[in-house]
């Protein structure tokens, strides 16, 4: 593995890191709108979508990572 190789692995990782924590939170929030459902009702597609969008681009971090890591 050359060197470029491995910053681009940390750099993948470091944006995991980050990504994550913003999932989490994102869930969270999704969590306590529905907690108060009726309320807000009105917004609960489009946190339920974001919240979905985040976890999908975390999911294709994940594997394109992996893929690096296994020098594919």
């Amino acid at each position: 593995m050359t060197k470029t190789e491995q910053t681009n692995i940390e750099e993948l990782k470091t944006k995991i890191k980050r990504l994550n924590s913003k999932a989490g939170q994102m869930k969270m929030d999704l969590h306590d709108l529905a907690e108060g459902l009726p309320t807000d009702y009105k917004t609960l597609m489009d946190v339920a979508q974001a919240t979905y969008d985040i976890y999908q681009q975390l999911d294709d971090l994940k594997q394109q990572l992996k893929k690096m890591e296994q020098g594919k």
